[in-house]
């Protein structure tokens, strides 16, 4: 197993998630004990030299100018995390938790935030030992960092608060006892660095990157076996149209379905039929799902800054210089996860459109409901309710949660990000547009099928049979709840995609002036 240096290597979105899943170890160095304890005794020294420095001798927000004495910092850094603890909702995914412990801990761990080593090594211990901590998805504004979610997240250093025991909660007294550990006592600013930070945010982020790319992989894979079963057309997909209007996703897309449909019997069965242009739904593949594309590489781009960062207040430069200022404030991450909720949520409805295109019936050959007996059976309608129903909902969610600010800590925060509504809303859109491609799937798998004897191309007929393997051709009406639930599996595991790209290893596509192989992470 390989290990990642906690503030010394490079994260990356699918680092994180490794380490979250116990396929990395993260682990610190020598090098970063050194740089750590060098933070905490310049905090020390602020402490036994009396210099007013906020949140170290100060309190907090709007009591900043409250002076408080040097015996006093421990239980000031305590009172912190008991005070900002008022998360409210159902808990956070256990795993988004872990995540944030692991974000937190590559942050803490570059030496610039005065936190003392034996905490660093107990957060450490938390992620190894998979001892999570409970933690309410709503209360935070995105402003001061994600200060109750965090206050929540690390209560459990101080003896309080609540630990995930399988999928039960236990308090956290009973876990450490459990283990043979006692509360820590935290030192000055402590508090301060553990609650002040974009994890809870960037946490969401991370998961939505990943989260993200297999979506866009599965829509292309997906469109492109629809595009088959309704005969569309292959001509909207040459590089020499995308040549005229160069956008990264557009012609990343293009050449995608291209390169997945060049060789095709049913591209070559229908090359000289009357049809003159395919609805937008097919025709605008490129463009629509393109454009999805280049909004991940963005939030994608972002986050990587984002999880290398430090953003807690103040920070600790060197002994002579700690600067307070707005590291914490989620607006960089909150913006791009509001542009790519509206991205993930293009990409469903249009996936929509090509569902109900399906339904309708045409000289493709394809059967109106995609059933080749209807009246006393009502074949594929209904399926195509849910996922309007879900596209529907999606854009009552794409409202910029960036877009507000109410302001917080007596107007000391005038100006806040609401980036954790942004992050919860992003999963929940990519949740729905699983499903709603999970139906795509299904009814593309069930169009193709009536183009037999007919072939596609090798990939997309190993794709289609991988599918039938799970999903049986339908003839007459059934319960479909196992079927959808097959289908969402084989999109959310990755598994179609990572079975084209095995055979797709031959092909490459021209790409930004170099050649890239099907289905690389653009």
């Amino acid at each position: 197993m390989k290990d990642f240096q906690y503030g010394i290597d490079q994260l990356t979105s699918s680092i994180a998630i490794e380490i979250m899943l116990g396929q990395r170890r993260g682990v610190l160095s020598d090098k970063t004990k050194i740089d750590i304890e060098r933070s905490a005794n310049h905090v020390q020294h602020i402490v036994d030299t009396k210099q007013t420095v906020y949140g170290v001798t100060t309190g907090f927000g709007p009591l900043c100018t409250s002076i408080i004495n040097a015996n006093e910092t421990r239980t000031l850094q305590e009172n912190l995390l008991k005070s900002h603890a008022v998360g409210v909702g159902e808990p956070i995914a256990i795993n988004l938790s872990k995540l944030m412990l692991i974000l937190k801990v590559h942050a803490l761990a570059k030496g610039f935030s005065g936190i003392q080593w034996n905490t660093i090594e107990r957060i450490v211990w938390h992620i190894d030992n998979n001892v999570i901590p409970v933690v309410p998805k709503q209360g935070s504004v995105g402003a001061s960092g994600d200060l109750a979610p965090l206050s929540h997240l690390f209560l459990p250093l101080i003896g309080y608060g609540k630990i995930w025991v399988g999928k039960e909660q236990q308090e956290t007294a009973h876990v450490l006892s459990s283990h043979g550990l006692a509360p820590l006592m935290l030192g000055a600013k402590e508090g301060l660095a553990l609650i002040n930070g974009t994890q809870f945010m960037a946490a969401h982020a991370v998961t939505a990157v990943v989260e993200m790319q297999n979506l866009l992989q599965n829509a292309d894979l997906i469109a492109t076996m629809m595009l088959e079963g309704l005969n569309g057309s292959i001509k909207p997909f040459f590089h020499q149209l995308h040549d005229l209007r160069p956008h990264q996703g557009n012609q990343y897309v293009a050449a995608t379905i291209y390169n997945l449909l060049k060789d095709s019997q049913i591209v070559q069965s229908h090359k000289n039929c009357s049809r003159v242009q395919d609805p937008y739904s097919l025709r605008c593949i490129p463009q629509i799902h393109g454009a999805s594309r280049s909004a991940w590489l963005h939030l994608k781009q972002t986050v990587e800054i984002e999880i290398n960062a430090v953003t807690d207040n103040p920070v600790i430069i060197d002994r002579d210089l700690i600067i307070s200022g707005g590291s914490f404030h989620g607006q960089p991450i909150a913006l791009p996860m509001d542009y790519a909720t509206l991205a993930i949520s293009e990409l469903g409805n249009v996936s929509d459109r090509r569902v109900y295109l399906s339904l309708e019936g045409d000289t493709a050959g394809v059967p109106k409901l995609l059933l080749a007996s209807t009246g006393l059976n009502s074949g594929f309608m209904i399926l195509q309710y849910t996922t309007a129903a879900l596209a529907s909902e999606n854009k009552s969610l794409c409202f910029p949660a960036s877009a507000d600010s109410i302001p917080t800590s007596l107007g000391q925060e005038d100006h806040v990000s609401m980036g954790s509504i942004s992050g919860r809303k992003l999963l929940q859109v990519i949740e729905n547009v699983n499903h709603i491609l999970s139906i795509e799937l299904i009814c593309a798998a069930q169009a193709l099928d009536f183009h037999r004897p007919l072939k596609s191309t090798q990939i997309i007929e190993a794709i289609h049979q991988k599918i039938r393997d799970r999903i049986p051709h339908i003839e007459q009406d059934q319960p479909m709840t196992d079927i959808l639930g097959s289908a969402y599996t084989l999109i959310k595991s990755g598994e179609l995609v990572a079975h084209a790209a095995q055979l797709a290893h031959e092909y490459t596509i021209p790409y930004l002036g170099k050649q890239e192989h099907l289905f690389n992470q653009f």
